[in-house]
Formats: C-alpha cells, structure tokens, sequence
C-alpha cells in the first residue's frame, strides 16, 4: 500500500524544488522527477526522493506514480507525451492531480478574464492538455492557472534588462512564488478537486510603472519605453481562488512587495 501522506512532483525546477522541500517538511513523503541525474542531489536535500523521468521519452512511471496525489510541473506542450503520461497515470494509485497551467491561455481580451466564462484559447496547446487532464474519468484534477512567476532568481527588475517595455501601459498579470507554493498547498489541505483557478496577485499596475519600480529597486535605471499604441491586454481575475480557499495573498500588492525574496 502507498502511504497517503505521500505526493509526487512531475518536475524539480524553479517552483518544482521549493515544493518538494515544503511538503517534504510538512511531514509528506515526497517523490520528485528530474530529466537531468545531475539534479538528484539537488532533490534530496530536500527531503525528496528523486526520480528520473521524462515526458519525451519512453519513461518507467510505475514507481514515480506510487502516491495518491501528482502534481504536474513542467513547461512541456508534448500533447503526445502528455497522452502517454495520462494512460500511465490512469492505471496508477493516483487519485488526485493538480495541472500546473498558465494564464496565457486566455488570449488579450480587454477586459478581466475570469475562469468560469470560455474565454480560453481553444487552440492553445496548453488548454488541450488542460482538456485531456479534465476529460480523465479515473482521477480528479484542479488546474491552476498561474500568472507570470517571480520571485527569489527570478527578479522581474531584469524581466526587460535587454529590450524596451512593450506596450508600457498595459496591466501586469504576476504571482510570487510564495503564493503559488501556498495556493497548492490550499488545494491539497481543502480537497478543491475537478476546478480551474486562476492564481495572481491582487493588483494590475502598468507594465512601464512596475518594471521601471522592480529596477529602481536594483538599483539600475528606468528601462526603455516602447510604444503604447493600440494597447492589447487581459487583466487576470483571482477572486475564485481566493474565495474557494479563503486565501489572502503574501504578495497582493505588486508595488509593495520584496522581489527577491
């Protein structure tokens, strides 16, 4: 028998690896996967187990999908490796699956897009493998749809260090590592299975007022400014997930928070 306190992690990377470490100290036994056998010291100092598999390749999941819980974390658009992966996932203990997605399925819309209204992008890769994992009758999976990542290495003072701003006054969509580990843990602890959620913070400033902020906090001058023309944009809605976990976040305001840490 598995233990039900375990969970697996597909994907070791930036948001990846601080996972495992969280849930690792939160008392889960705690499998992650790399691509790279240079990464599994990197995994087992965090208490993890690590797992070589690749959704490219004709892996061995057997052992890797020994848990109730699998969370998907990877940057991959393989729709056929995602379909490998969803009959190997199947025939597994899993139960219960979060889909690390993006809000750039949504497409520029102009308005605040919300989860609930089919504003998706029907041809984004992305949403198709979001499709595939709901349209999976023998486990329950939440998507989450995070917003742009920063936070820690990713300091968004060098997001446009080598190029101008496009579009500088159109909203920012961003989310804090912090409170992508703790909306998953949200979802894992309140048992919110078969639902979509966006995730990002509160706040939408301008693109030029923001990234011109990040940098002054760098220390390093304003960025170059391109044009702001014909502004195309989406401001991403997180009401849902804030009032299905009852969740508030770290990093809300985007004028006001660390960067790198």
């Amino acid at each position: 028998m598995h233990n039900p306190e375990s969970i697996s992690i597909l994907g070791s990377g930036w948001l990846g690896l601080p996972l495992a470490k969280h849930f690792a100290e939160r008392g889960f036994s705690v499998k992650a996967s790399t691509r790279s056998a240079d990464r599994m010291s990197a995994i087992q100092a965090t208490g993890a187990e690590g797992y070589l598999v690749d959704i490219d390749q004709a892996s061995d999941w057997s052992g890797f999908l020994d848990a109730p819980i699998l969370i998907v974390n990877i940057t991959s658009k393989n729709i056929e490796g995602f379909a490998r992966l969803i009959h190997a996932i199947a025939k597994s203990p899993i139960e219960k699956l979060i889909f690390v997605s993006s809000t750039s399925v949504y497409p520029n819309t102009n308005t605040v897009v919300c989860e609930d209204e089919h504003a998706e992008n029907e041809q984004s890769p992305l949403f198709q493998i979001e499709t595939m994992f709901r349209n999976s009758t023998q486990f329950q999976t939440t998507i989450i749809r995070f917003a742009g990542l920063f936070g820690y290495s990713r300091h968004p003072g060098r997001f446009f260090a080598e190029r101008p701003i496009p579009q500088p006054d159109a909203p920012v969509n961003l989310i804090h590592r912090d409170d992508c580990i703790n909306v998953i843990d949200g979802i894992i602890r309140q048992n919110k299975w078969n639902e979509v959620f966006n995730a990002c913070a509160v706040t939408h400033p301008g693109k030029g007022e923001f990234y011109t902020h990040a940098r002054s906090r760098m220390g390093l001058p304003p960025p170059v400014m391109g044009s702001s023309e014909q502004t195309s944009f989406k401001i991403v809605s997180n009401e849902k997930i804030r009032r299905a976990l009852g969740y508030e976040f770290i990093h809300a305001d985007l004028m006001n928070c660390h960067f790198d840490d």
